[in-house]
């Protein structure tokens, strides 16, 4: 199990709401990801060194110094009950080695690239989006994200105010990304589920963009299992195909991430060992 974590240091927490935060750690110096990915982090649970562990999508571009997490605290949840009292100077471990399937490299090139989020399924695109390879690859990005109440639209400040990201991308940045969040329980600028929204071309009619087409769009979804099982039956029916992984297609997405047997946590750690992670 040492071979799969390594100890990291909190330096800092922000609440957003009684819900919803986001979390800064140290970084371990070898750690490599390409932006979209995942990473193992685990917490000791009670006086016997229980380890529970989750997968958290990273937040901060593969070239920042520091690791971002964002996280929802779940109701009883044993993992997010003692993940939101985390503060300043704590320590958690953190895999030494990033997966998952929300990266580039498993999308094919197009003209507009949809990143389709609900809640906290968002992490992975703020880091995708201070990527300078996905300006050169798509022509437009649009990000919608999907949430109950305005108040959960945690990163609406930091999208919207563009040249936070990197000073290189600034006028990309600018010019072709565009932010489109959406509420269904509260009125805001566009209200409704991203599955309506998308189906019914109100997403399109707004931006004043063609309906899509598999040939010239292409999308990466993260979210609820509702809206990535509607979606994915919606876009299979009008052409478009789903990637896996080193096989680009036109649309790839990652589901909810939650560990919670043992067994598989044992598995994870176990084939991590014999793939030699340092």
């Amino acid at each position: 199990m040492k071979n799969f974590f390594c100890i990291e240091k909190i330096l800092n927490v922000i609440h957003w709401n009684h819900k919803l935060f986001s979390f800064y750690t140290t970084k371990n110096k070898k750690l490599r990801f390409n932006n979209g990915q995942f990473l193992i982090i685990g917490l000791i649970k009670n006086k016997y060194y229980k380890l529970i562990i989750r997968a958290y999508s990273i937040v901060t571009p593969n070239y920042s110094n520091y690791l971002e997490f964002f996280s929802i605290t779940i109701e009883k949840g044993s993992f997010t009950s003692l993940l939101k009292n985390i503060k300043i100077g704590d320590y958690i471990v953190i895999s030494k080695k990033a997966t998952g399937t929300l990266i580039l490299d498993n999308i094919q090139n197009g003209n507009v690239l949809y990143l389709l989020a609900t809640g906290t399924g968002l992490a992975p695109f703020i880091s995708l989006i201070q990527d300078p390879i996905l300006y050169k690859r798509f022509n437009k990005i649009v990000l919608i994200h999907g949430v109950s109440y305005i108040n959960e639209l945690s990163y609406k400040h930091f999208i919207n105010k563009k040249s936070r990201y990197n000073k290189n991308l600034n006028n990309k940045i600018k010019n072709n990304l565009i932010y489109y969040p959406t509420t269904t329980r509260e009125k805001y600028l566009t209200k409704g589920r991203i599955t309506e929204l998308l189906i019914n071309g109100k997403v399109f009619s707004d931006l004043k963009f063609p309906f899509i087409n598999f040939k010239y769009d292409k999308l990466m979804l993260c979210g609820n299992k509702n809206m990535l099982q509607e979606i994915t039956e919606y876009l299979t029916k009008l052409g478009f195909k789903n990637a896996r992984i080193n096989n680009q297609k036109d649309f790839v997405l990652e589901y909810s991430f939650k560990i919670n047997k043992r067994g598989r946590a044992k598995q994870l750690i176990k084939k991590s060992e014999q793939t030699q992670i340092i």
